[in-house]
């Protein structure tokens, strides 16, 4: 319950307004359904001529008795005069029209009292998905190298949808029951409280019964929500690698693979469902025993001539069979939320995730690139293996400078560290002079411009790719970045020209390109300082001439960290770093290593072959 509470404290205040309507509707529909009732108490002595009528002969006034017998003589007197006046079967159809009245109040009350959640309902829902959302889109990169993808896509619809159809959905029974439940508790001791006295003993009885039942459900529901997000997980590996599977006829062996965690989800899916089925035969039940010893109690009551009468007694039966439902929807509901927190546990994962990336509580703005990026003895790690050891490099405006070396030597990573996608454990990054930790994110990032040897594309059009990032870029801006990236002739030649959608990671594009679209997308934005991840080491021979001729462009007046495996692509730069196992074991022009003789040579003659 603590925890649910912490979910309402946390996303019901906006919805405030919604709330305070349900509650008085419910209230609402609460006393008048006390009051409609209290119409069969008449209609039964005027059936059953018990004559209690015809003693009320003047009305009193409160303080001449107690309440409940003012209340009582009054009706009746009331309802003697009617019998006087219009006879027994006129007040008869009188009464019943009464109560029909007050039961279309009572119902209508009750329709508004759960209209007015929906709004409150649906309203968290989408919050909880817009905050998962931000959060994923503020978490750094390395948050999610040790997550997946699948996981990740479960916790965003099936926790989320479980969440709304569990917790959201107990919403107004949480908020129409007590109010009922107190209603009508109330009206029962009002009419007796020996009676209610002896049917509040019978009641934490069948609340233990219950909530034995319900223990295990969280348990099982987080079980359920984790074999359901290796579902998701399976879904997505076999998208993303679908041609290696044909290509290795394994279809087979993913199909058995994915028959098998289904059989899982599906199994413990079934236990808790038929756990959650429960709820409603027993308390079904419970209900019709608490009824049968209420009525064996209340019948000796009544029997022995006490202050209860039988018609008032029929009352009571009819006002404790009302609060069965409402106990009936609150125990569901008991048994609904603990399905729903176990998937928010899970979507607090992410929310609660907690990100090294902050800004400086005062950053310090920048709007442009002056002087140079500087790397001071910088070392970085990944959990507990160092990666780089003691960098220090300095690249001046205006020039290109590439980092070669073997795969996984740490290049990549270098280069993540000047728009801060990862932080230095030990020495610093500096722009202009400023440590990158006390620049402003937005500020830093806006002067990179990446080019990566994956494209990465929108399932968008080409115009909404090219100008993505760029708000306001008007159609002139997009075709001249397109001409400058080579780009522009094979847009305006596609179906839609600029309209064209490229489907999903630019499936309907060539790899070649993908890769001019992304670098046309760079030229828009227009950086001072340029990353290129390797990328044209992925291209054939004739779209890698394309692409390199496409970057020389953007390179022009830029300054650009290049990392290349094919050297030459980075004949030209201005001063080349080699990289191996996370330290700097080289640097110069491509001339000066290729007459050092070291590890640069080694690696140009291997390529000469």
């Amino acid at each position: 319950m603590k925890e649910f509470l912490l979910i309402m404290r946390r996303f019901i205040p906006p919805y405030k307004k919604y709330l305070v309507q349900s509650i008085v509707f419910n209230i609402l529909s609460a006393v008048l359904n006390i009051f409609s009732f209290a119409a069969l108490i008449p209609i039964l002595q005027i059936l059953f001529k018990t004559g209690e009528a015809k003693s009320a002969t003047s009305l009193m006034a409160f303080g001449d008795a107690n309440v409940k017998d003012v209340l009582m003589n009054n009706m009746n007197f009331y309802v003697n005069r009617m019998i006087a006046d219009i006879g027994p079967s006129t007040t008869l159809l009188c009464i019943g029209l009464f109560l029909a009245f007050a039961t279309f109040l009572k119902t209508g009350c009750y329709f508004l009292s759960s209209a007015a959640i929906i709004p409150m309902r649906t309203g968290v829902v989408r919050d909880i998905r817009n905050l998962l959302y931000r959060k994923i889109t503020s978490l750094p990169l390395g948050f999610f190298s040790g997550e997946r993808k699948g996981d990740i896509i479960a916790r965003m619809t099936g926790d989320v949808n479980e969440v709304e159809s569990s917790i959201m959905s107990s919403l107004d029974m949480l908020f129409k029951n007590p109010i009922l439940i107190i209603a009508y508790f109330s009206t029962l001791i009002f009419i007796s409280w020996q009676l209610t006295l002896f049917t509040l003993a019978i009641v934490p009885l069948m609340g233990w019964v219950m909530g034995n039942v319900g223990r295990k459900l969280k348990q099982n529901s987080k079980e359920a929500q984790a074999l359901w997000s290796d579902t998701m997980s399976q879904v997505e590996e076999t998208l993303g690698g679908l041609r290696i599977i044909k290509a290795f006829c394994a279809e087979e062996k993913m199909n058995e693979r994915f028959a098998d965690v289904n059989d899982r989800q599906r199994n413990s899916v079934m236990r808790v469902n038929k756990r959650q089925q429960l709820a409603h035969p027993m308390s079904e039940f419970l209900g019709t025993v608490m009824i049968v010893i209420v009525l064996w109690f209340g019948g000796i009551l009544v029997l022995n001539n006490s202050t209860l009468s039988g018609p008032t007694f029929i009352y009571y039966l009819v006002i404790l069979y009302s609060i069965i439902n409402p106990l009936k929807e609150f125990s569901k509901a008991g048994y609904n939320i603990p399905k729903g927190l176990a998937s928010m546990e899970r979507i607090n994962k992410i929310l609660k995730a907690e990100n090294p990336i902050r800004e400086s509580d005062h950053p310090v703005r920048i709007s442009e690139f002056r002087h140079k990026i500087e790397f001071r003895d910088v070392s970085f790690k990944y959990d507990t293996k160092w990666v780089l050891r003691h960098i220090n490099l300095t690249i001046e405006k205006g020039k290109t400078i590439a980092l070669v070396g073997q795969s996984g030597g740490g290049k990549s990573t270098l280069v993540d560290l000047i728009p801060r996608y990862y932080d230095v454990q030990e020495g610093e990054v500096l722009i202009d002079g400023v440590n990158v930790k006390d620049l402003g994110i937005h500020d830093l990032r806006q002067l990179i411009g990446n080019v990566n040897q994956e494209a990465i594309l929108f399932n968008d059009t080409f115009r909404n790719n090219i100008a993505f990032g760029v708000a306001g870029a008007t159609q002139q801006q997009i075709d001249e970045a397109a001409r400058i990236a080579n780009a522009y002739d094979f847009i305006t030649e596609s179906e839609h020209g600029f309209d064209t959608n490229i489907g999903d990671r630019g499936s309907r594009l060539s790899g070649g390109q993908r890769q001019r679209v992304s670098i046309a997308r760079a030229i828009l934005k227009n950086p001072p300082i340029l990353i290129l991840d390797e990328a044209t080491s992925a291209l054939d021979t004739e779209s890698e001439r394309l692409v390199q001729d496409a970057l020389e462009k953007l390179m022009k007046t830029r300054t650009t960290v290049a990392i290349a495996h094919r050297l030459s692509t980075i004949k030209s730069a201005d001063e080349i770093y080699v990289i191996h196992e996370g330290e700097i074991v080289e640097r110069g022009t491509h001339e000066e290593l290729l007459a050092a003789g070291g590890y640069y040579k080694k690696l140009n003659d291997m390529q000469s072959l």
